[in-house]
């Protein structure tokens, strides 16, 4: 599977000894020892011995000999132990001081916090914009060639980009449009990624040449300018300070089934405190059933809403945000919702 693979991707280490020390709460079911291997990620370790992982900056900074634990690798044994009242992982069973070795493989790369291929494809397309936004970009008036549709490698005129932001152009398309499921408000216009593209002479209509493309190129596509500042890995799991009541409103990448490392969408973003990394909880939104044993007529009572899993927003915009289920206890739904933890 996808998120198996490595990336050799070394985060920063980011905690306070003391963040949480007085809620940490131990997995009853947690092993006395634990080898690493290929795939795992801190998140995956530290849930082994938590019950909330997000805490794992408190565990992992007792430790004397782990200084940082984004330079563990696979093939190292884990111990857990109480020492002066504090849980603690080690490297050896002793706690005692650790002599340099050389690792068999030089290739090994070290674990990370989190599946992050399981989201690089989401970290800067598609996006979500404004109607204005969208509407007002240059777009494909024509393709070279006269050919219908174009492709990598093709040339297209756009309407207008007499002053390029960048040398480099997205194309877009415009997609779903989401809304609240409460109020039904606009909260903003998916943009889908469709091409990238470089300028080969600006001016009104601009040429463009296609670089790469997903899908293929039509009149009327629109073009924003590229950037990469988004693209970020180092993510610091972490639940927020406010209360955040939302729900999901989208799936991305065209499944129907809601799981473990899924993308979807809600329907919070930076107006609302929300922010990358925040943990929220996911409940299954309890249905609504008919009692006919109250004696009343059309009498209907709500089922509350059931704990279903939990997710890491990794990409905030101003009403929604995009956010990666790292865990699932059973079927999760458009429409479920998300609380603080």
């Amino acid at each position: 599977m996808a998120f198996r693979k490595t990336m050799g991707l070394l985060l920063p280490l980011l905690f306070c000894a003391n963040v949480w020390a007085d809620s940490l709460k131990i997995n009853p079911n947690h092993p006395d020892q634990y080898v690493v291997v290929k795939g795992d990620t801190l998140w995956d370790i530290s849930a082994q011995f938590l019950q909330n992982p997000w805490e794992w900056p408190n565990l992992w900074s007792h430790n004397p000999q782990i200084k940082n634990p984004h330079l563990i690798y696979p093939g190292d044994t884990l111990y857990f132990s109480i020492v002066n009242g504090q849980p603690r992982l080690s490297l050896s069973p002793n706690d005692t001081r650790i002599k340099p070795r050389i690792r068999e493989s030089s290739l090994e790369q070290a674990i990370r916090m989190i599946p992050t291929d399981a989201i690089a494809q989401f970290l800067t397309s598609p996006k979500v914009v404004s109607e204005t936004e969208l509407e007002s970009s240059p777009y494909v008036i024509e393709i070279a060639g006269e050919h219908l549709i174009a492709g990598a490698g093709d040339r297209v005129y756009v309407r207008s980009i007499k002053k390029p932001k960048s040398l480099g152009y997205t194309i877009y398309r415009k997609g779903e449009v989401y809304t609240s499921p409460e109020t039904k408000e606009i909260l903003g216009y998916e943009a889908k990624y469709i091409a990238d593209t470089t300028i080969e002479r600006s001016g009104d209509p601009a040429t463009l040449i296609i670089t790469q493309s997903d899908k293929e190129v039509r009149r009327g596509d629109r073009l924003m300018g590229s950037n990469d500042d988004s693209l970020a890995l180092n993510f610091f799991p972490h639940p927020p300070a406010n209360d955040i009541n939302g729900s999901i409103i989208s799936v991305l990448d065209g499944v129907s089934q809601i799981g473990q490392h899924n993308v979807v969408v809600l329907d919070k973003g930076l107006d609302d405190n929300l922010e990358v990394g925040h943990i929220l909880d996911i409940y299954h939104r309890g249905l609504t059933v008919k009692d006919p044993f109250s004696g009343k007529r059309n009498d209907t009572i709500k089922l509350p809403d059931e704990i279903a899993g939990l997710l890491m927003v990794f990409r905030v915009f101003d009403r929604v945000s995009y956010a990666l289920v790292l865990e699932a206890s059973q079927a999760i739904h458009v429409l479920d919702t998300v609380k603080t933890p």
